[in-house]
């Protein structure tokens, strides 16, 4: 990844939030517990996005702050079928925002060295910020088209 990309990527990371949120717009509550092949229910994946982002601003900032880092995997899918039952997504949706908006001002201030760190993630290796960022800047994003595959709107 050149530097002229990452820009481009924080943008879309940061934009996630968003993109969720119109996922769910106009959802109803008899849609929140639809799923549509075996994919994940929509109240599922709204409290993986919370999860998984509040996962992920530990991970990136263990890779800025610590010399080689072990980056821990996590059963997401025993995460999302014993922690997601009927509680209410909102509180999950904030959590989702609030992590992404603290880790892109992170992202927006690092210098070319504080890319090149790389810690060793448990399950696939090498595991670097710039990594991280691939990653995370299209989650959301495949999430969002889940929701509305789910909800016919795809």
């Amino acid at each position: 990844m050149n530097a002229d990309e990452r820009p481009k990527l924080i943008d879309r990371y940061r934009d996630g939030h968003r993109v969720v949120k119109g996922a769910f717009a106009g959802i109803k509550e008899d849609e929140l517990d639809l799923s549509a092949s075996g994919e994940w229910t929509p109240r599922q994946i709204a409290h993986h996005l919370a999860d998984s982002e509040m996962m992920s601003a530990i991970r990136i900032r263990r890779l800025l702050t610590e010399d080689e880092p072990v980056i821990h995997g996590y059963d997401e899918v025993a995460f999302a079928r014993i922690l997601t039952s009927d509680r209410p997504i909102e509180p999950s949706l904030e959590a989702m925002r609030w992590a992404r908006e603290t880790c892109a001002q992170l992202l927006e201030r690092m210098t070319e060295e504080d890319w090149r760190r790389v810690g060793t993630h448990t399950e696939s290796g090498p595991y670097s910020a710039e990594d991280w960022l691939t990653i995370y800047a299209a989650h959301a994003h495949d999430h969002a088209e889940q929701i509305k595959r789910v909800r016919g709107k795809s």
